[in-house]
């Protein structure tokens, strides 16, 4: 649980959102990692077919490598979010060139949302990215669809165990997530929907 959902301890290390509303049944899902020429679109059909609007953190060398991907990520009306220049660890970089990796994926994404690429950063990092005006989106669930040890059925499971009003559930927009995410996303929407929660976008939460 550890993994899934994260310590409350470093939820207040981190100022951060975690989490979306909790008073209704409304989760947000997002994906990081992306845009990818073969998995976005994807992702966007499954999206598309359930009629859902998600959040995509992209990493701006990839928006740059596939433009038409990200163009076609705002068409469908998703959000896009900022998720760093080359998916830089926050602990091995000086918080000033963190910043810089974050501003010049901004140039090309143009978004106030930030994410950062391993759920970690350093505590001045956290105050200068806040003080540029980027808003920290963290998750509620995420669903580990990364980890290539874990069978598509498990990570389905992580979501039905650990999903709750508010949460803020994290896929990945990758080939190495691929086979575990594109098993996953549909079961977990028609679940979700079944268990009737709403989906909704990181922007209108309450910030």
């Amino acid at each position: 649980m550890f993994i899934e959902q994260t310590n409350i301890i470093i939820k207040l290390i981190w100022k951060a959102i975690w989490r979306g509303d909790k008073q209704n049944k409304i989760v947000y899902l997002t994906f990081d990692d992306g845009p990818t020429s073969n998995i976005t679109p994807q992702i966007l059909n499954i999206l598309n077919k359930y009629n859902v609007k998600a959040t995509f953190f992209c990493i701006g060398n990839n928006a740059l490598q596939y433009p038409d991907t990200l163009k076609l990520i705002v068409e469908h009306g998703h959000i896009i979010g900022n998720h760093t220049m080359n998916h830089e660890k926050g602990f091995s970089m000086s918080a000033k060139n963190y910043l810089t990796s974050i501003n010049n994926a901004n140039k090309i994404l143009q978004t106030p949302f930030f994410r950062p690429p391993y759920g970690r950063h350093t505590i001045k990092q956290n105050k200068l990215i806040k003080q540029q005006g980027y808003k920290i989106i963290m998750w509620d669930v995420i669903t580990r669809d990364y980890n290539t040890k874990l069978s598509p059925v498990k990570v389905f499971s992580i979501v039905k165990q650990y999903t709750r009003n508010g949460s803020i559930i994290v896929f990945h927009d990758s080939e190495k997530a691929s086979k575990n995410m594109l098993y996953a996303l549909p079961k977990a929407i028609e679940w979700l929907q079944q268990e009737g929660y709403k989906f909704d976008t990181i922007n209108n939460i309450h910030l």
